[in-house]
């Protein structure tokens, strides 16, 4: 023990093996450092092949679609059939290009790119086509103008679609161009991600949200100028099928601070909506008479919606004292009513029982006319198929729906 009772003085071996542990210590941890820096490579050695590791880079997305254009194309889907194809086409070579680009490959990698997108363009292409349609309400732009909705409305369903399919679409191409271990893509570099994720979030994302601020502008000024002076034109219709049903919605607005509720405004508005269904026959109509076959063949165009009112009303206004609601709150709401309409009617049978109707209607008026003409002749009524694209496969073309009606001799 030391004199005065206090600790015995540290030995110098002691304090060598103290710093010992401590300079072991630090050499472990550098090691680790080092070993996350470089991916482990150590005197030549990786545990992930170097054939197997990409190298991502900055690089922007730079992509040629005239927006005004774009939003035509996407406002007539039928019409621009082909149109709508190299629109496709485009966006989804310009994603694959930016995701090639940001994994940083070789230029021969990249060269494959549209050689192997061209095996696939033919059936994506339906697919985007079948599925836009097929959430658009094509038969309501002029409603969707009048709410300022039309072109948003258009590239809102473009960017669902486009997103379910880009995923598959990159993961499959850059598979076939970059070697893989067991599926996996190894990578390191600036802002990495996987390639699904690079194509949504750098490449679709963006060019929607710039497709969207056109849109917005246009719609605005479609919407100030849709009938600046009385319209006049002749029609040629016939409605075989009313639809009439009523819908509320409620919605309620909260200004808060600091998370508390300060003011509170509610909006309750109901609509009754009368829905016409029918035929546009100065579009198509035509009679055939076979008199070999004893058939008398009329053909009719595709049923579409020809009428729709909507008369909203608001049941409920009450305004907090911050006055949370805007004139664009009730216009939404109004078109968010209208919207749902026409959405309940077009996924019911609507369409095919207003063919069966036309198919009465059809024996009933000219079903007298014929048999005068000839006991033995029958009346065939037909719907006119959707126009062919030719640069579509046979697979893709529509069914035209054919039914006699029931002539007695």
């Amino acid at each position: 023990m030391a004199k005065g009772g206090g600790p015995a003085p540290t030995s110098p071996r002691t304090l060598n093996i103290g710093r010992l542990l401590i300079f072991v210590l630090a050499l472990c941890v550098i090691g680790i450092l080092v070993y996350k820096k470089f991916g482990g490579a150590i005197s030549g050695y990786t545990s992930i092949p170097q054939e197997y590791q990409i190298n991502y880079v900055p690089s922007d997305f730079n992509i040629s679609i005239d927006e005004q254009e774009a939003l035509e194309i996407l406002s007539n889907p039928h019409r621009n059939r082909k149109a709508f194809n190299d629109l496709v086409y485009d966006i989804n070579l310009g994603i694959l290009y930016h995701v090639a680009n940001r994994m940083n490959l070789t230029e021969s990698q990249k060269g494959q790119i549209q050689k192997e997108y061209d095996k696939h363009h033919p059936y994506l292409r339906n697919l985007y086509f079948n599925d836009f349609v097929s959430i658009k309400d094509t038969t309501s732009n002029l409603y969707q103008t009048w709410y300022d909705n039309e072109g948003s409305n258009a590239v809102s369903v473009l960017h669902e679609v486009a997103a379910k399919y880009t995923c598959f679409l990159v993961n499959h191409i850059i598979t076939t161009l970059v070697p893989t271990d067991g599926g996996s893509i190894f990578a390191k570099g600036q802002n990495i991600d996987t390639p699904c994720g690079v194509a949504l979030t750098e490449a679709l994302q963006p060019m929607m949200k710039r497709l969207e601020d056109r849109a917005a502008i246009q719609d605005f000024s479609r919407s100030r100028g849709l009938l600046q002076e009385k319209v006049e034109k002749v029609i040629a219709e016939l409605a075989t099928m009313e639809i009439r049903d009523k819908k509320g919605l409620n919605k309620q607005m909260q200004t808060k601070v600091f998370g508390f509720n300060v003011s509170t405004s509610d909006i309750e508005v109901s609509a009754i909506s009368i829905m016409k269904v029918g035929f546009k026959l100065d579009q198509y109509f035509d009679i055939n008479l076979n008199s070999k076959q004893g058939i008398v063949t009329i053909t009719l165009p595709e049923p579409t919606v020809l009428s729709h009112e909507v008369y909203p009303k608001i049941d409920k206004l009450d305004i907090g004292w911050m006055r949370e609601v805007k004139s664009v709150d009730l216009n939404k709401n109004f078109n968010a009513l209208r919207t749902e309409f026409r959405r309940d009617a077009l996924e019911s049978d609507v369409m095919d029982k207003a063919k069966t109707q036309a198919i009465e209607l059809m024996n009933t008026m000219f079903g007298p006319a014929i048999s005068g003409l000839n006991s033995r002749y029958k009346l065939r009524v037909k719907f006119k198929e959707p126009e062919r694209n030719d640069d579509l496969p046979d697979e893709s073309a529509y069914e035209g729906i054919e039914e006699e009606a029931g002539l007695e001799d």
